[in-house]
């Protein structure tokens, strides 16, 4: 029987949530493979919960570090599998086996972080930009989560898109009972949840809720995510700008999440990159309106299910969102159409169009 590896040392993190949901739907299947998934110390129980029939190995070699490249190759080189699936770009990248990557985006070469230092984001920026185009090249095939990445992959790296399979990702319910946000108690509000980095575009979706105030001043913004230096930057901006009703909850457990998605007047995604977008998925699939930015992937992902907008058009922001606000029967009809398009997704089918990639690379 063949071996295939599974970096998930992404496992638990935002970002993990795909690979996490591979090896949990992967294991449903029942591949005639034997699967390896390699892990950190502290998710190990956790493969073991949703994968009893995989076998869960330490992995302790951390991300972009020498270690993953001198550590993680010699661990891979003395597992000697006949296949190593990377869920991410981070890799060591001389190992010489047969190798399936997952390429999420290209969005971290486009943009800065202004929380980190410019000189050295920059140098790790055009490292990362040479792991990106040594990984596309060295993969034997690669995956992406929409069409538009494979193409952006295509372009960058110049390689047959024959190489490149889409597997669509999904969302799931969050957990119940939904548990309130204290400080956004009764208030009507409009949300986003996420990280603050510059392509999440926050600063004008907060310039637009200022002019959305000048109308209905008992409206509310909720920004929802881990306070950072990002969001401290946006928050002590705002207050000198005088802009009032922002929210910014730090981090929510998935139940204030799903609060949140179910309370919200709507959900707002005013990013200008993006490789697949699961929050506005996750925000139809609890009930709650979404107003989409136009970019890269997300009328792909969204469908008609969204109202859209031209994200470096602050105007623009503001006038959908109000659109929605204003329109009950166009709000109502953007919750059932999101409900019924993010039924068409399936974390399913996604681990069976995987498996089928890697019977392509092994040649079974």
């Amino acid at each position: 029987m063949k071996t295939i590896a599974i970096d998930a040392r992404d496992s638990g993190t935002s970002t993990g949530r795909y690979v996490d949901k591979l090896i949990e739907h992967l294991h449903g299947i029942k591949p005639d493979y034997e699967i390896i998934v390699l892990a950190k110390p502290h998710r190990l129980d956790f493969m073991a919960e949703i994968a009893p029939n995989f076998r869960a190995m330490l992995c302790p070699h951390k991300e972009f570090t020498f270690d993953e490249q001198i550590g993680f190759k010699r661990q891979l080189d003395q597992l000697k599998p006949d296949l190593v699936h990377f869920a991410a770009v981070q890799q060591p990248v001389w190992y010489g086996g047969t190798v399936v990557t997952t390429m999420q985006d290209l969005t971290t070469l486009r943009f800065r972080n202004p929380a980190k230092n410019p000189i050295v984001f920059t140098a790790k920026q055009q490292i990362y930009r040479w792991m990106n185009h040594r990984v596309a090249h060295k993969s034997k095939l690669l995956i992406t989560p929409t069409e538009f990445v494979k193409q952006d992959i295509v372009n960058f790296a110049h390689i047959d898109p024959a190489k490149i399979t889409v597997t669509l990702e999904s969302s799931d319910d969050l957990p119940e009972p939904a548990e309130p946000v204290t400080a956004v108690g009764d208030k009507q509000f409009v949300m986003y949840v996420g990280r603050p980095t510059p392509h999440k575009n926050l600063e004008r979706l907060i310039q637009a809720f200022a002019k959305l105030q000048a109308n209905r001043p008992d409206l509310h913004l909720v920004l929802a995510g881990k306070q950072d230096a990002n969001y401290r930057r946006m928050e002590a901006d705002a207050i000198r700008q005088g802009i009032s009703n922002i929210i910014f909850t730090g981090f929510v457990s998935d139940q204030q999440l799903r609060w949140l998605y179910e309370h919200c007047q709507a959900y707002v995604f005013p990013s200008l990159s993006e490789g697949f977008g699961l929050p506005g998925l996750e925000a139809m699939r609890h009930g709650a309106p979404v107003v989409s930015s136009n970019a890269t992937c997300l009328p792909e992902v969204n469908g008609d299910a969204a109202l859209y907008f031209d994200p470096l058009n602050i105007d623009d922001i503001a006038a959908k969102i109000e659109e929605v606000l204003n329109d009950e029967d166009l709000r109502q009809r953007l919750i059932i159409s999101g409900q019924t398009h993010v039924a068409t997704f399936s974390w399913r089918r996604m681990a069976e169009q995987t498996l089928g990639v890697y019977r392509k690379a092994l040649g079974d």
